[in-house]
């Protein structure tokens, strides 16, 4: 019996290493590949995806406008990516208008909305890092749908 007690935390560990190490390299490809001269106004970005499986996105524009996104994995659907290896657009595709989107100091007034498509402009984009940016994300969906203990 007690191979299996010293034996269970380890395997918990492990997970939690594993996932760490994944959070890690999709934030390392999303922040390397995210084109942020495919806007020259675009003065700031952030994006991440989180420890506890969120993925978030704040742009800040040269006039102090502000964009937010962020949806939690559990509810990520799939990507598609179109352009060519040099530049292109990630779409994150979610079940349902699952992303928070909202707007602030926007002329146009402040936005809050709940849409289905988080569209990301990119650059150096290989098939194999898409690849492996898909696999990655569909691993942490399963993960954040896995129910807390």
């Amino acid at each position: 019996m007690s191979p299996i007690i010293i034996s269970l935390p380890l395997l918990c560990f492990k997970k939690a290493e594993d996932t760490s190490l994944l959070v890690n390299w999709a934030n390392r490809c999303l922040a390397e590949s995210f084109d942020a001269h495919s806007d020259p106004k675009l003065k700031k970005w952030e994006i991440s995806v989180t420890p506890d499986f969120f993925v978030r996105l704040r742009k800040t524009y040269a006039k102090g406008k502000q964009e937010y996104y962020s949806f939690s994995l559990g509810r990520f659907k799939d990507m598609y990516y179109l352009g060519t290896t040099n530049v292109g657009t990630l779409d994150l595709v979610t079940t349902d208008d699952d992303i928070i989107s909202q707007t602030y100091n926007d002329r146009k007034g402040d936005t809050d909305n709940m849409v289905g498509l988080l569209s990301l402009p990119v650059k150096n984009m290989q098939a194999e890092r898409l690849d492996s940016l898909r696999n990655i994300l569909m691993h942490l969906k399963d993960e954040a749908n896995i129910p807390a203990q």
